[in-house]
């Protein structure tokens, strides 16, 4: 064991390892009921134990790899922000299944990329201050999602939105909002404390405080029939089904249905890309783990391993797979090889056993990790230089833009298209990168057809 992963090499201990494996673990559990949670609302309700099967397997293929190949100690699961974006951007228009060939087709640009060598490139094309927007943009959306889960964000007629009344004159008192607030202000007090698994805490207690408030459904019993039921589902749901004939059923016309895939998938390839290189880099360079050179052990491999994760992920019915900054938390109990990955990977497995009981959770218990995640991911945004306009106004718009239009894409593209105007017209070409243009180009077409 020692000879494969380097665990003496790395000043590290077999105990240290898997102690850091179970931290991982339990501190990106939430995705196993937060993924379902999201992506269940449009393959449907009756898919969330599937969807919970689907989570896991995924998270534990792409951790393992993680693992077993590129030997570092990080963590995969599906996406957050990228879950919403195949849920409510491409799911709403292409149906589930074929979201599902999205996904599988941005894990094969994504492979070849990395084959090639063509990601390093790809990531200096973009603009920095672009990249650091789409994710605080995704984190806007994210927390959007969460408050209308909960709620606490209402619909209204005359403003869009509103906020929901606690009004005791109402005749039915808003309990799923109320456990929402208690859930997130709970998560947030945990997070400041630094208590591992904060976010899981969270849901669990919320589910737990549900019941006597009447917010949490208990099945009358729980039987194997239970479990093999969502095996069932779930091969129905996965397992080799997915539509790619659907990614061309566009109404509007062949070349628009062409564009507007064409966009998706990009959005998918870029976001999942730029997401795997932020959490490497930027954990590994916490905990000292760079090289002389400034680079991630086994980058490539890395690299890699989330492509393939992604492509799998998809076979097996959930959405985008990618690195997970929460690796972060194993690494600070010392995990510095595979060994930790490894752990983390087999947890996920156990984890399929609670496929029968994960359906209870309600979405006042998930709506508050969909929250403080959006806060975790908006923090970023202090990064963007916002003295220069002609940095600020695309930055901004493609912020803004995701929660206001319900899309991540249409954020993403109107983004590029004001970032590429303005250069454009303020004598700074010398900014703009030949992929920038084309992306800025073909998402102008597609906004046109």
């Amino acid at each position: 064991m020692d000879k494969f992963f380097g665990i003496k090499a790395a000043k590290s201990s077999v105990r240290t390892e898997i102690i850091a494996g179970i931290t991982t673990f339990f501190t990106m559990a939430y995705i196993i009921f937060v993924n379902p949670g999201m992506l269940s609302t449009t393959a449907g309700e009756e898919y969330f134990g599937p969807i919970f099967i689907a989570t896991c397997l995924a998270a534990a293929v792409g951790t393992l790899m993680m693992g077993l190949y590129a030997r570092i100690p990080f963590a995969q699961a599906p996406g957050m922000g990228l879950n919403a974006f195949f849920a409510f951007s491409v799911a709403t228009v292409y149906g589930y299944r074929g979201a599902l060939a999205a996904v599988l087709v941005s894990g094969l640009i994504f492979i070849i990329i990395t084959l090639v060598g063509l990601r390093e490139a790809i990531v200096k094309s973009l603009p920095h201050n672009l990249k650091i927007a789409i994710s605080g943009g995704i984190g806007l959306f994210i927390a959007f999602v969460g408050l209308q889960n909960a709620g606490i964000v209402i619909n209204d007629d005359s403003t869009l939105v509103n906020f929901v009344s606690f009004s005791t004159r109402q005749e039915a008192f808003p309990f799923a909002p109320l456990l929402a607030i208690i859930g997130l202000i709970l998560i947030a007090i945990l997070y400041y404390f630094k208590v591992k698994g904060s976010i899981l805490i969270g849901i669990i207690a919320c589910t737990i405080i549900g019941i006597p408030m009447g917010v949490t459904q208990l099945p009358e019993s729980i039987t194997t029939a239970h479990f093999t039921q969502n095996f069932a589902d779930w091969a129905d749901l996965s397992l080799l089904k997915l539509d790619f004939g659907a990614l061309l059923a566009d109404t509007t016309g062949f070349w628009s249905s062409v564009l507007t895939i064409v966009t998706v998938i990009i959005s998918f390839t870029l976001v999942d890309m730029f997401d795997t290189i932020g959490t490497l880099v930027g954990t590994a360079k916490q905990a000292n783990m760079l090289d002389e050179d400034g680079n991630v052990p086994n980058m490539k491999k890395a690299m890699m391993c989330d492509a393939v994760a992604t492509t799998t992920g998809a076979l097996m019915g959930t959405s985008t797979v990618t690195t997970y900054v929460e690796s972060g938390a194993g690494i600070s109990e010392g995990g510095r090889t595979g060994l930790t990955s490894v752990t983390t990977g087999i947890l996920f497995i156990l984890a399929i056993f609670l496929a029968p009981l994960a359906g209870i959770v309600p979405a006042a218990a998930t709506a508050p990790a969909l929250i403080i995640v959006g806060v975790l991911m908006m923090s970023s945004i202090k990064e963007i230089d916002f003295s220069e306009m002609s940095e600020a106004v695309p930055a901004f718009l493609t912020m803004v833009m995701m929660p206001l239009t319900y899309s991540i894409a249409t954020g993403i593209g109107l983004g590029l298209i004001s970032y590429t105007l303005i250069k454009l017209f303020t004598g700074k070409v010398k900014d703009l990168s030949i992929l920038t243009v084309i992306v800025s180009i073909l998402f102008v077409i597609k906004f046109i057809l």
